[in-house]
């Protein structure tokens, strides 16, 4: 591990705070010294009051800010003295500890302070480092892990054992420390929790976490604990991924993400004795409130799996409980013996930080299996944080989920026009997008981790297989097809209308929606709500001259939904067609060409949008709130329908 400490970089920073921003950044850049959350900073400083007294302040991290991107905004000032105080009672309860770190805040806008903050109140130096590095963490979780780091670190790290988070930990290191002469100490470490640095200077307290945990890696090393994993390849099917996603879903009650880890670690890990290392419980207590104590290990009868996971937690919930509500027993990742691993959350951002939480574990089991065996904290001691009210504080704060949260959408066409922005609207409410276009932009427009492109001819059967498996490898399922594409041919009379015209509008306007519906509807048929929603042309009931190639296609389109509504119907798969009218803020309506045409009906530009009854403008962003309506709530009992979005017309369908 190498410092990434830069003195000129470092020189920008006046204030204490400011550079306590830059080396807890440094520290959260490394996932493996910090994850999703983990971790906390602090520095002590003074501040003026309204008085003009001057106080001394702890700068603690708060609560929801993470070490990576961590603003000087993200940090609680806390009174020092009250802190102290506190350190000095017999007792605190985890609530009061919260109020009363609350109360002695001077900006009452702040976040909450860490639950730490009264630890590094008690340690006397200016900056103090808290990391949950993965190097520290594997060696306290080995069998006899805490002679290990006394070997590995002697007497120049102080060594606490195993307690909870919060008041309770810090009484106790500060009664193991009231003899200790802290200048002598490079570090703490926390069993099964992680690392403690300090020092007055942000520099040398940083650059003491870098060098213990270089330290820590080191041991691992030399004492043969590393890893050799080949590449290997991953052959699950397709379907199976969505069916144990369906039932996931039905344990929690709720659509849910499921991600696909075939990365050649969690492959290794998932080749492993899993029964017998993979639920010994995670690699710090913190993790839990994520991952849950254990995974659900899924064999060929995953059904008999879950089902047994759900009982096997109900069972560690009686065994533990004392007078806590059961959370929901649905498991937030499993293990796919022998074919990698699935993360599971109410959005993809969830699912993501399990994933990768899980993949620092991973690596961690593997290694402490060389250096003695893997040794978790105990059940009980994993529910107590788990059930912790102040964790489980941090899960509620989030308010009520958008709409469309767990759900997967495909979108095709979505690189502009129509598409992009039914793309986006059901992105920014809560689904997860795969997003279909010919065109190679689309891959830059949505490379997010809940919302990605990929460059798809619809006309080709391989490309749109090639899609459908990155959405069910990347979210798990499909519960929303929008079938967009399309394309206008030359306008042409039918004695003039070339073979190719035609028969391009039918590839693309009509078979490409039978191919996009032949390969979606065995996993629409596992979709949570399921809808499949038909983006066609008000063409179909009112052509116009000289575009026969689109509006026979759009005819054949529409007739296609019907079909598909008949059919799709009995597995509750709803299908609805929509028919824009004039949609003129999409890439073909060139200020050029509304003029022209604006000038063949003697109107103005204006005119020419709004001729309709209700003299409104139709936009792509009108056309994807009908989307929305049609793939949520307002037409869940809805299957077979046609609407127009036209601004009215005497053209009735």
């Amino acid at each position: 591990m190498k410092s990434l400490y830069d003195d000129k970089e470092a020189e920008k920073f006046k204030t204490d705070l400011d550079l306590r921003v830059y080396t807890s950044r440094l520290l959260g850049r490394d996932a493996s010294l910090v994850l999703h959350g983990g971790g906390n900073t602090s520095v002590k400083s003074t501040a003026t009051n309204l008085f003009g007294e001057v106080e001394d302040i702890l700068y603690v991290k708060g609560s929801g800010w993470d070490l990576a991107t961590i603003e000087a905004e993200g940090f609680a000032p806390v009174k020092m003295d009250m802190l102290m105080k506190m350190a000095e009672l017999k007792e605190l309860s985890d609530t009061d500890m919260v109020k009363y770190q609350r109360l002695a805040m001077t900006n009452p806008s702040a976040p909450n302070p860490s639950v730490e903050a009264i630890l590094h109140a008690i340690i006397p130096f200016k900056f103090v480092d808290h990391t949950h590095t993965d190097a520290v963490v594997t060696i306290t979780n080995t069998q006899g892990g805490e002679d290990k780091i006394k070997e590995l670190y002697g007497d120049k790290v102080l060594v606490i054992p195993y307690i909870m988070p919060g008041f309770v930990l810090a009484k106790l290191v500060y009664d193991m420390t009231r003899d200790v002469n802290w200048s002598e100490l490079d570090g703490m470490v926390l069993m099964n929790h992680g690392l403690f640095t300090f020092s007055d200077d942000a520099k040398k307290s940083y650059e003491k976490t870098i060098e213990l945990v270089g330290k820590a890696e080191g041991y691992l090393e030399a004492k043969g604990a590393i890893l050799h994993i080949e590449k290997s390849d991953l052959s699950f099917e397709l379907l199976k991924l969505a069916q144990i996603r369906k039932e996931v879903s039905n344990l929690k009650g709720a659509a849910t993400i499921s991600i696909l880890n075939e990365s050649n670690l969690a492959l290794h890990f998932s080749k492993q004795d899993v029964e017998k290392i993979a639920v010994r419980g995670p690699l710090t207590p913190d993790h839990v409130i994520r991952t849950k104590r254990i995974p659900a290990i899924l064999g060929d009868d995953f059904n008999t799996d879950l089902a047994e996971y759900v009982k096997e937690y109900k069972e560690y919930f009686e065994a533990n409980k004392t007078n806590e509500t059961l959370l929901n027993p649905a498991p937030n990742f499993a293990i796919l013996k022998g074919n990698g691993t699935l993360s599971f959350g109410s959005n993809a951002k969830e699912a993501n930080i399990i994933k990768d939480i899980n993949d620092h574990t991973y690596e961690a089991i593997l290694k402490a299996e060389k250096l003695g065996g893997y040794k978790a904290l105990s059940a009980k001691h994993i529910f107590e944080v788990e059930y912790w009210s102040l964790e489980q504080a941090k899960l509620k704060g989030g308010g009520k989920l958008p709409e469309f949260s767990g759900k997967v959408a495909v979108v095709t066409g979505a690189a502009s026009g129509i598409g992009l922005a039914i793309a986006k609207m059901l992105n920014s409410r809560g689904a997860a997008v795969v997003a279909l276009d010919i065109n190679s932009e689309v891959e830059k427009i949505f490379a997010k981790s809940d919302a990605i492109g990929v460059k798809c001819d619809l006309t080709c059967s391989a490309d749109i297989q090639n899609a459908i498996a990155c959405a069910v490898k990347s979210f798990g399922g499909i519960d929303i097809v929008v079938s967009n594409a399309g394309i206008f041919t030359p306008s042409e009379n039918l004695d003039s209308l070339s073979d190719e015209n035609w028969q391009r509008s039918m590839d693309i306007n009509l078979t490409s929606h039978q191919k996009l519906i032949k390969y979606t509807a065995p996993f629409l048929k596992l979709g949570i709500d399921a809808a499949l929603i038909m983006v066609a042309s008000k063409n179909f009931p009112a052509p116009g001259k000289g575009a026969a190639a689109y509006s026979v296609a759009k005819a054949g389109q529409t007739q296609l939904a019907r079909i598909a509504a008949l059919e799709l119907g009995e597995f509750g798969v709803r299908v609805n067609t929509l028919h824009p009218h004039a949609v003129f803020d999409t890439a073909i309506w060139t200020e050029e060409v509304l003029a022209n045409r604006a000038k063949a009906y003697n109107m103005s530009v204006i005119q020419y949008k709004t001729n309709n009854i209700l003299k409104t403008e139709i936009k792509s962003n009108d056309v994807a709130e009908l989307v929305c309506a049609m793939a949520g709530a307002p037409f869940a009992k809805t299957t077979g329908a046609q609407v127009a979005i036209d601004g009215g017309s005497d053209r009735i369908i």
